[in-house]
């Protein structure tokens, strides 16, 4: 076999997120189960509570133990957030091919054997909504959030948002050797990856519950990928501040020619638009110390260095795991 070839995929595990998914779970989980029956190879399917305040948690243990089961219930002790869940996932399978996949069936598992067949010759494989059936405030945001990760990594994926994607089992192991704390997994993977492809998958409207991400959420989102993809925001601080400054003065220069050769008179009559300047300028700062802010905060976390998740118990056919499961 060429150095360069793909090893064949033996095993896949199957990670899903769930947060106050009880009305989803139980066709999830047929479903899920089902597609993953077609595969060739050997499976699990590891559901990692993040947190709920449903039946989420009871129902997962409930199908973790029914006998013969490829379930693993991975229960955190609160909530994290999705991607640290998904990370959770990762520090307890044992494939060599990772699929990672919503519990809100908006993407059908049914997809699951077709990136598993694609990532026979890559690392990473992503996925396109074809059809998307969400509002159109949420097409529209997670279209800014796209094109704002294409401009901060030059990586030309098509859409981060979609959760069902494929990682070969290096690439996961790489990611779960990094220590940031704001982890976007799609793009920290594309870091690592040598292949990486994308094929589009069906894309359905959600069915019971509501979304996860409320407008704060997606703005939250937005700042977490800004700063922890690239620098490039402080570096626009100094060049927005010189602007300022430059016109500033500039402004500064005029403002006393017209009052040399106009007189007092129409000084007076330029304090309103002094004013305008003034809270334009004092925007400036407030936005430029958020910016500041939102670093110096992540360095703050990175520094305390706290685990990004906490495993409260595993019950599955791969409990061994459990003494592994609470990571940086």
């Amino acid at each position: 076999m060429n150095r360069l070839d793909m090893p064949p995929i033996t095993k896949v595990s199957v990670v899903i997120p769930v947060y106050n998914e009880e009305e989803s779970l139980p066709e999830l989980i047929a479903r899920t189960t089902a597609a993953c029956d077609r595969l060739t190879c050997d499976y699990e399917i590891l559901l990692v509570d993040d947190g709920s305040s449903d039946r989420s948690a009871t129902l997962m243990i409930e199908a973790a133990e029914a006998p013969g089961s490829r379930v693993v219930a991975v229960i955190l002790n609160r909530n994290y957030g999705q991607h640290s869940a998904i990370m959770a996932g990762f520090g307890n399978v044992s494939g060599d091919l990772i699929v990672t996949l919503d519990a809100d069936l908006q993407n059908p598992p049914e997809e699951i054997p077709h990136l598993v067949e694609v990532a026979a010759n890559h690392d990473v494989v992503g996925t396109i909504r074809a059809n998307r059936r969400d509002s159109l405030f949420r097409k529209t945001a997670s279209r800014m959030i796209n094109l704002l990760i294409k401009r901060t990594t030059g990586k030309a994926m098509s859409d981060y948002g979609c959760m069902l994607r494929a990682y070969r089992r290096p690439i996961v192991e790489a990611m779960l050797n990094c220590h940031e704390r704001s982890t976007f997994i799609p793009i920290l993977a594309n870091t690592f990856a040598r292949r990486a492809t994308e094929v589009e998958v069906h894309h359905a409207e959600r069915e019971h519950g509501e979304s996860k991400y409320s407008f704060m959420k997606l703005i939250n989102l937005m700042y977490d990928l800004v700063t922890c993809l690239t620098t490039t925001p402080l570096r626009l601080l100094s060049v927005v501040g010189s602007v300022i400054a430059l016109g500033g003065f500039s402004l500064t220069v005029l403002l006393l020619a017209l009052r040399l050769f106009f007189g007092p008179i129409w000084a007076a009559g330029g304090v309103f638009t002094l004013f305008a300047i003034l809270f334009f300028f004092i925007g400036a700062q407030f936005v430029a110390m958020g910016l500041l802010g939102e670093y110096i905060g992540r360095i703050y976390n990175d520094v305390r260095a706290r685990p990004r998740y906490f495993i409260h118990t595993i019950v599955g056919q791969d409990s061994r795991f459990a003494a592994q499961g609470n990571k940086e």
